[in-house]
């Protein structure tokens, strides 16, 4: 695959994990309990791992 395509594959799953992180926000601000409330965070630290290899790629790429 050529860097270009790459690039454009690896700004796809970054606005994804953006869009899906913002949705998360949104649920966590309508969520009750502590159970809740930890699987969201859980989630939203995973996304937020995810999106931090996916920056650190591209710049390498860049």
């Amino acid at each position: 695959m050529t860097d270009a395509k790459v690039l454009i594959e690896i700004d796809a799953r970054i606005a994804a994990i953006r869009e899906t992180m913002q949705r998360l926000t949104e649920q966590a601000s309508s969520a009750s309990g502590a159970a809740s409330e930890t699987r969201l965070a859980d989630r939203m630290a995973d996304l937020e791992q995810q999106l931090e290899t996916l920056q650190n790629e591209r710049a390498a790429l860049s």
